[in-house]
């Protein structure tokens, strides 16, 4: 599995903005093939087929191999390629992204609409999380109660995520570390402890981590 991170969406999201009373909704989700894009973009206009128009992009592959937009009947240039503009701007891939018109009576301009979908693509992003998915390892760290407050306060300014603790005959922490901070750590740890901790990698991983 290469080192090499990449940017998409946490979660599949949606958040709307009003722009001269057209209601525009973002919608993003993380997507993994084309296939699934399209399943994602289908399951959108069924629900908003009473919608004016439908605009949507997806970038798929690490390495944005993949990159597909539609105006969806929206003058050219003026919806597919403003929502793609800025998902590449924001760095992410593995990503689609709808934007949903309903039109409200009032004529935007090719000016207005570019900046309208982009809009909707940047609240779309937003609502939805842009992480870093980086190789990381997840690691159980157990210690006495003793050594536990160090660690404790140690782990609080680290380069770490804890999902959960345990408290048991011992503590055991279970925490996620970037694969290129894994050795500082782990040293970091058994110099903070004293060498008291025992620690166990359990297995590696792409994951999220905040943008």
């Amino acid at each position: 599995m290469s080192l090499k991170g990449y940017k998409t969406v946490l979660r599949e999201a949606r958040d709307e903005v009003v722009i001269n009373k057209s209601r525009f909704i973002g919608h993003a989700a993380p997507v993994s093939s084309t296939e699934e894009a399209l399943r994602f973009l289908a399951r959108i206009r069924e629900e908003h087929r009473d919608a004016t128009h439908n605009c949507y992009a997806y970038i798929i592959g690490r390495n944005a191999g993949i990159m597909r937009y539609s105006d969806d009947g929206e003058p050219g240039g003026t919806a597919g390629m403003p929502i793609i503009e800025v998902m590449k701007a924001r760095g992410v891939v593995n990503c689609a992204v709808v934007v949903t018109r309903y039109f409200g009576g009032i004529l935007l301009g090719a000016g207005g609409l570019v900046r309208a979908y982009a809009q909707g693509s940047k609240t779309a992003l937003d609502a939805a999380g842009v992480v870093v998915m980086d190789k990381s390892a997840r690691q159980l760290i157990e210690v006495d109660y003793s050594t536990w407050q160090r660690l404790e306060y140690f782990l609080r300014s680290a380069p770490v995520i804890i999902e959960h603790t345990e408290f048991g005959a011992s503590v055991v922490c279970t925490l996620m570390v970037r694969i290129r901070d894994e050795e500082i750590l782990l040293a970091d740890i058994t110099r903070v402890t004293d060498g008291k901790a025992e620690t166990l990698e359990d297995g590696t991983l792409f994951y999220p981590w905040p943008d």
